[in-house]
């Protein structure tokens, strides 16, 4: 996979979870108390920093009372 479009995918989905988490005023640490995912995760996958795994996109959904697809809806 060409490197360039990995990192954009990586970021976009981290701008998508910042964006949902700060609409509803939740914290890295709030966040990951509503899912089973650490905090620290959280942080690295908003910065595009890791590659989260789709069962984890899935908690993040069910954390943030959303449909996993929103995460994911953005321009490649």
């Amino acid at each position: 996979m060409d490197k360039n479009l990995a990192d954009k995918f990586l970021s976009e989905l981290g701008n998508k979870l910042a964006t949902f988490r700060k609409r509803k005023n939740l914290s890295y640490r709030k966040l990951a108390q509503l899912c089973s995912v650490d905090h620290s995760k959280i942080s690295k996958i908003e910065k595009g920093q890791i590659n989260a795994q789709m069962l984890t996109i899935l908690e993040l959904a069910k954390g943030l009372g959303i449909h996993p697809k929103k995460l994911l809806d953005f321009e490649d």
